[in-house]
């Protein structure tokens, strides 16, 4: 079967390797990929700069798959089914896994990054870890795990109608954030420093407003002010993985709210303390996403209510990826979400 190995960085290879052929385990499913999305995490693998990560690898965690096998004991999917893929995978049971945090568990492995993934034609994998639908296409279903991620920041957060969302990062993760927050009934608005992107967000995920960032913080937070009625709003969501953009997000926040950093920003980073007291903030991190993250998403695209039409913005053949992928680093290509096609 053919598979994309990232040999090192910036060097990937289309290969032929063995397609799994030996019985499957116990709660165990065979599928076929259709669609892979290219994700952040995917870039900085291929740049050098993903943390935690050894080459080579098969890269690939945002999957649209085709059930074609299931074994003894799964009853959560069935041959011909549709699915997305939850790359989580725990290899044990330890505390946080037993309370139900699947995305955090001291031994997590990510499938893509942690372990090989899903830039081949077949795998096997375990059945608890596919999420059915009965009517979405494979384009969609590739995209629910990138939704996921803001999806689990806004539940985080438990959004409401009462709130007013600040999400700060014009990206793939931001803008699912943005989707989410205002399926939740809140006045969301979008802060970046990238005007087109800014606009790309009025126009095609349709926020309530978006906020240029200026060097000055006092200016920047003047011009969330104006959004907001002349408040400061009482979630702000920051998905840069910046820690200046970090910082800073204690001055956006209005009194008792509630901060959620989605951005990983490998370093230490520091806050102004007076913000955090006087304004009895509460500081949360949000990782990955749960099982019924993807439930709630899947339902949710099923029901109208998230529209995936404006992510992909670039579609090759799985392939061609050697002959695009360094153009998709560059900012002037455009690209929102890119995908790989089986």
């Amino acid at each position: 079967m053919k598979t994309i190995v990232l040999n090192k960085p910036g060097e990937f290879e289309v290969t032929e390797t063995v397609q799994p052929t030996e019985e499957l385990q116990a709660g165990e499913a065979l599928v076929k990929v259709h669609r892979i999305g290219i994700c952040g995490t995917d870039l900085h693998a291929y740049t050098g700069k993903q943390p935690f990560f050894t080459y080579p690898r098969i890269l690939g965690h945002e999957l649209g798959v085709e059930v074609l096998a299931v074994a003894e004991g799964v009853s959560n999917v069935k041959v011909g089914d549709k699915c997305s893929v939850e790359p989580y995978f725990n290899k044990t049971e330890d505390h946080a896994v037993q309370r139900g945090f699947t995305n955090c568990g001291e031994n997590i492995s990510v499938f893509g990054v942690h372990e090989d993934g899903g830039m081949r034609e077949f795998f096997k994998i375990p059945a608890q870890y596919l999420h059915a639908s009965k009517s979405l296409g494979y384009d969609q279903l590739a995209l629910v795990e990138t939704l996921s991620i803001g999806c689990h920041a806004v539940n985080r957060a438990k959004v409401g109608a009462e709130d007013t969302v600040l999400v700060i990062g014009a990206g793939p993760i931001g803008m699912g954030a943005c989707q989410f927050a205002m399926a939740a009934g809140a006045k969301t608005v979008m802060l970046d420093i990238n005007e087109s992107r800014l606009d790309f967000c009025l126009k095609h995920i349709k926020v309530d407003g978006t906020v240029q960032v200026d060097q000055e913080a006092d200016v920047t937070e003047k011009r969330i002010r104006e959004q907001f009625d002349g408040n400061l709003p009482t979630v702000v969501i920051d998905a840069t993985g910046n820690k200046f953009s970090m910082a800073n997000t204690l001055q956006y926040t209005a009194s008792a709210g509630r901060i959620v950093f989605v951005g990983l920003f490998p370093g230490d980073f520091s806050f102004h303390d007076p913000y955090f007291h006087k304004k009895e903030l509460t500081i949360m991190a949000s990782r990955n996403s749960l099982p019924a993250d993807f439930d709630q998403i899947i339902e949710m695209i099923e029901n109208g209510q998230i529209d995936t039409d404006p992510w992909i913005t670039h579609k090759i053949l799985f392939t061609d990826i050697a002959d695009h992928f360094d153009s998709w680093l560059k900012p002037e290509t455009g690209v929102i979400k890119a995908m790989l096609e089986l």
